[in-house]
């Protein structure tokens, strides 16, 4: 087996009003984002709306991979990988659960 490092940076805000830091957060790494999430929860409860002004209000462009599936399918992850490069994704941003969460760790090595 060859050597190697292997490092996968993931900053997760959970809580009250962390959404808040959201746009402060998002400018550091770029302006062009992959929005990943789920089924249609966070539409019925509003938190899509939320993200999408936050988003808008700090001028960033936005990209959605949405309905991610519970244990996510490789489909999913390959659309993600297809999405980052064709758009030029510099951050992920992922909404919901650890499924959204886990398929949208696995584009950031990519």
């Amino acid at each position: 087996m060859l050597d190697f490092n292997y490092a996968i940076s993931t900053k997760i805000f959970f809580g009250k009003n962390k959404i808040e830091r959201l746009g402060e957060e998002l400018k550091q790494y770029g302006k062009n984002i992959l929005f990943v999430y789920g089924g249609g929860s966070i539409k019925k409860t509003g938190l899509y709306d939320s993200v999408t002004n936050i988003l808008t209000r700090n001028s960033m462009v936005y990209h959605e991979l949405l309905g991610v599936q519970p244990n996510p399918r490789i489909t999913s992850v390959r659309q993600g990988i297809k999405l980052c490069r064709e758009q030029n994704i510099e951050s992920i941003i992922a909404v919901g659960g650890g499924s959204v969460i886990d398929c949208a760790k696995t584009k950031n090595w990519l």
